[in-house]
């Protein structure tokens, strides 16, 4: 069974590399100085920032639907058109952490859920997609649950 995961498209963030600490604040984002690899997983390049990179923490809606799941929470963004698109394949800073993934129906109901070390995820994804009425899933970094990647048939 095939899956597909993309990182987020760059355009829709591009803006925040532009703007001064000051503005970032003002909308509730910040600029962070990456200390440590691994520690700041972009969601756009689907890899850790390098240490001495600059990041932009940002609060982003990944689960915009108007159900009990919806969900928003901190991502980080680097300043990248590197956006990572793979079939079949788990990015970097996916695999190098545990993962907790939930699988949707098409109504943005949560109807799988369970935890799997990254390089093994590619297993409980084919799981949840054996099951017809996953949609799709997310996957979320289970140490402080953020949203990680979009996985979909």
């Amino acid at each position: 069974m095939t899956f597909q995961i993309t990182g987020l498209d760059p355009a829709l963030f591009a803006h925040f590399h532009a703007m001064s600490d000051e503005q970032l604040a003002l909308g509730g984002a910040q600029r962070v100085r990456v200390t440590e690899k691994p520690a700041a997983p972009c969601r756009i390049s689907l890899d850790d920032a390098e240490v001495g990179e600059s990041v932009i923490l940002v609060n982003y809606t990944h689960q915009g639907a108007d159900t009990p799941y919806h969900q928003q929470g901190p991502i980080f963004i680097r300043e990248t058109n590197a956006r990572f698109a793979s079939r079949d394949a788990i990015p970097a800073a996916l695999a190098r952490r545990t993962l907790s993934l939930r699988g949707f129906d098409a109504n943005s109901m949560m109807i799988e859920a369970d935890l799997t070390e990254g390089e093994q995820a590619v297993a409980l994804i084919e799981r949840f997609f054996a099951n017809p009425g996953v949609a799709y899933i997310h996957a979320h970094y289970a140490r402080r649950g953020c949203f990680a990647a979009l996985i979909e048939r």
